[in-house]
């Protein structure tokens, strides 16, 4: 379920396109409309429903709480609504209490503020481009990671559980470490602030079963690389490859340092010599993937017939997966889950191929 501001901004913008929606929604209180008002009318809105407060008590209720809507609820539950109307109306106590804490403690960030900067970045990203949604996403990741501290979130999967926003930690934050790539290309701070999140987010969110955190690996790598940090890059995938030497988005990722890179350290051979090397590993994960990104190599040097070779080689492999994902379609007969496909994957979800990327962004992309 989403939080209460994320269902206020979806009412909003359907408002702003839709004259016939807005029409409709009468007197239905909205955020938008609290921050025309004044301190004083707000509170007066807030005694309208025999809540005086004032901003010490409200200090010391959002010292304790991560958002307005945790403050507002037991105040809510507290009054009884006659009408269903009342009831709407009694939205403003968690509205006002939300402008409030927006202008008395702007230092102190609540999952609203951190949803509202979240949204406006993503404004931005449109408008204005990659750096300029960076500026307002790197201010909204001191927010998570405040927000965390003060909640006690261990995993991405915790903090959303919490927040509830308009988009979530486990998707957000692979845009941001998108937007941060593409505004490093042109200012290498951004790579810089890009390292940091990666390696922010890999210490403190540790859920074992959080799919991006191969990806989020493989990013923090890649920035090391980008910055010249050759020896650490390389000591990172070593790490993690000695540890699980099956991962072949790691050896996938680990070549493409070597092959895309825009340094210096550009270097076609070693990109192979990494795939060749995964590809000796028997259990090898995503053959395929690894031998389709070999079969690039090859062709980047001029070696179209060996390319053409391990193409067929990778069709082969992805025919032998597909074998060994038959035994567990086979039990959907008799009541197991149905293993996940293409058709029953939403877009923003981890993508079934084990690579750590949102299914848009990889094989649905």
């Amino acid at each position: 379920m989403l939080s209460w501001a994320a269902m206020n901004r979806i009412v909003e913008q359907t408002a702003e396109s839709d004259a016939e929606y807005r029409k409709g929604l009468g007197d239905r209180p909205l955020r938008s409309q609290a921050r025309r008002m004044t301190d004083r009318e707000l509170l007066a809105r807030l005694a309208s429903f025999g809540i005086e407060i004032d901003r010490p008590s409200l200090a010391r209720l959002c010292s304790d709480a991560l958002s307005a809507e945790e403050v507002a609820r037991p105040l809510i539950e507290q009054r009884t609504f006659a009408t269903c109307d009342e009831e709407l109306q009694g939205d403003w106590i968690w509205i006002c209490l939300a402008a409030l804490w927006q202008r008395w403690f702007p230092d102190l960030p609540s999952f609203e503020t951190l949803d509202d900067a979240i949204q406006a970045g993503y404004g931005v990203r449109q408008s204005a481009g990659a750096p300029a949604a960076c500026r307002v996403w790197l201010e909204a990741w001191t927010q998570v990671l405040r927000l965390a501290d003060r909640g006690g979130a261990r995993s991405i999967r915790e903090f959303d559980e919490r927040f509830r926003g308009t988009q979530s930690l486990f998707n957000w934050i692979q845009d941001l470490q998108d937007e941060l790539w593409n505004a490093g290309l042109h200012e290498r701070r951004f790579l810089v602030a890009r390292a940091g999140v990666c390696e922010e987010a890999l210490n403190r969110f540790r859920d074992v079963n959080d799919p991006n955190i191969s990806n989020r690996r493989v990013a923090l790598a890649e920035s090391c690389f980008e910055l010249g940090e050759i020896a650490k890059a390389e000591r990172l995938f070593r790490e993690w490859l000695q540890a699980d030497p099956c991962w072949g988005w790691g050896w996938i990722g680990w070549s493409d340092c070597y092959g895309a890179t825009r340094t210096e350290a550009r270097d076609v051979r070693k990109a192979e010599e990494r795939l060749r090397e995964a590809l000796a590993i028997g259990d090898l994960r995503d053959r395929r993937d690894v031998l389709e990104r070999l079969a690039t190599v090859c062709d980047d040097q001029g070696r179209a017939d060996e390319a053409k070779a391990l193409r067929r080689e990778a069709k082969a492999a992805a025919a032998r997966e597909r074998e060994l994902r038959a035994p567990s379609r086979l039990r959907t007969v008799i009541g197991s889950p149905e293993p996940a496909t293409a058709a029953t994957v939403g877009r923003n979800e981890p993508c079934p191929c084990g690579s750590g990327k949102k299914f848009k962004k990889c094989c649905g992309g």
